[in-house]
C-alpha cells in the first residue's frame, strides 16, 4: 500500500471547510478499508492568506483528528503558489498527492479511479471534467474557448483539467526542478513528462460560499497561461508587422501610378483610418512586448513564490 496526501488551497473557506472536511475523510477511510492507501495518509489544507476563520478551523480540525494536516502561507500568494507550497511542504511524506479545489465541485469518487491509475504505473492522472451542466452557458463557451486558444497559441495543455490530479512523488521532483516565478500549473505539469492518463468526472454545483474565479480574474489567469508558456503572440506582432510593411508598399505603388495619371487628390479618411489602426497596432505591440519584459524583470529577481509560516504536522 501506498501512502496518499490530499492538497487543498482555501481562501476565505470558512463556510464551505467544514462539509468538505467530512466528505474527504469519508473518502480516505473508505480508502483505507479497501487497503488502497496507508493509515499514514492524511488531508492538508493550505491557508492563503484569508481573511475569515479558515485557519482557525484548520486548527481546529488538526486537533480534533491527526488526519487533518495544515499549511498557513505568511500571505496571499494566489490558487497556483498555494497550491505549488502544500505540494512541496508534503512530497517527502507521501508516496503520492491529490490536488482538489475546497468548494468540492470536483467530484471526489473520482479520487478511487486515480488511484487505481497510479497502482497501474501513471506518475500523472488529470481530471477531466465530462461535462459543465452546472456553468452558465456563457461561462461554458469562454471555458471552452478559453483552452482552444491556448492551444493555438502553442500552449500545451489538458482540454477542460484545471487543478484536480495526481501527482507522484517522481513527478512531484520533476516539478520541484520549474524555477519560473510566473507559475501556470496547468501547462507546468504535462512538460515534467513521465506516463499519464485522465479520469472524467461531471462538475457539480457549489454547495456553499461563492466562485473565487469572477470573469475578470478568469481572463488575468488566462493572460497569465498565455504569456508564461508561450511566445507565439510576439510571433504574431512580427507577422501582423511583416503584412503592414507589405500593404505599404502596395499603397506606394497604388500612390505613384496615381501620380503619374494626374490624379493626386488624396481622401483624408484613408489618412485618418491609417494613423489610426497603425498607431493603435503599435500600442498594442508595445504593451505585449512590455508584458513578456515585466515577466523577465520578475524572473530576474527570484523571489520566493511562497513562505510557509506554518505547517501542522503529526510532529507538531
Amino acid at each position: 500500500m501506498k501512502t496518499l496526501y490530499l492538497v487543498i488551497p482555501c481562501y476565505n473557506e470558512e463556510e464551505v471547510l467544514p462539509e468538505t472536511a467530512r466528505q474527504l475523510l469519508a473518502k480516505m477511510e473508505h480508502l483505507m478499508a479497501q487497503e488502497k492507501i496507508t493509515e499514514r495518509s492524511r488531508i492538508v489544507f493550505v491557508n492563503d492568506g484569508s481573511k475569515d476563520r479558515t485557519w482557525e478551523l484548520i486548527t481546529q480540525l488538526h486537533r480534533d483528528n491527526p488526519i487533518y494536516q495544515g499549511v498557513n502561507l505568511s500571505r496571499n500568494r494566489g490558487h497556483q503558489n498555494a497550491l505549488l507550497a502544500g505540494l512541496m511542504t508534503v512530497k517527502a511524506h507521501c508516496d503520492m498527492t491529490i490536488s482538489l479545489d475546497a468548494d468540492l465541485q470536483d467530484d471526489i469518487d473520482a479520487i478511487d479511479e486515480m488511484v487505481e491509475k497510479y497502482y497501474e504505473g501513471c506518475d500523472v492522472v488529470y481530471g477531466v471534467r465530462s461535462a459543465r451542466d452546472t456553468d452558465t452557458a456563457f461561462k461554458k463557451k469562454t471555458a471552452e474557448g478559453y483552452y482552444k486558444v491556448m492551444k493555438l497559441l502553442g500552449a500545451d495543455v489538458v482540454f477542460n483539467h484545471a487543478d484536480y490530479r495526481l501527482m507522484s512523488r517522481r513527478a512531484l521532483d520533476g516539478l520541484e526542478s520549474f524555477r519560473e516565478v510566473n507559475l501556470f500549473l496547468r501547462g507546468v505539469v504535462p512538460m515534467i513528462g513521465y506516463k499519464s492518463d485522465v479520469v472524467y468526472y461531471a462538475r457539480k454545483e457549489h454547495f456553499a460560499g461563492e466562485s473565487k474565479y469572477p470573469l475578470k480574474k478568469m481572463l488575468s489567469f488566462a493572460w497569465q497561461g498565455i504569456t508564461s508558456l508561450s511566445v507565439k503572440p510576439i510571433r504574431m506582432i512580427m507577422l501582423l508587422g511583416s503584412l503592414i510593411f507589405l500593404v505599404s508598399i502596395i499603397m506606394l505603388i497604388y500612390s505613384v501610378i496615381r501620380y503619374i495619371m494626374g490624379a493626386t487628390e488624396v481622401g483624408w479618411t484613408s489618412t485618418v483610418v491609417s494613423i489610426w489602426a497603425i498607431g493603435g497596432l503599435q500600442l498594442l505591440a508595445i504593451g505585449i512586448i512590455g508584458e513578456y519584459i515585466g515577466k523577465i524583470y520578475l524572473e530576474a529577481k527570484e523571489r520566493p513564490k511562497f513562505i510557509v509560516e506554518q505547517y501542522l504536522s503529526d510532529e507538531n
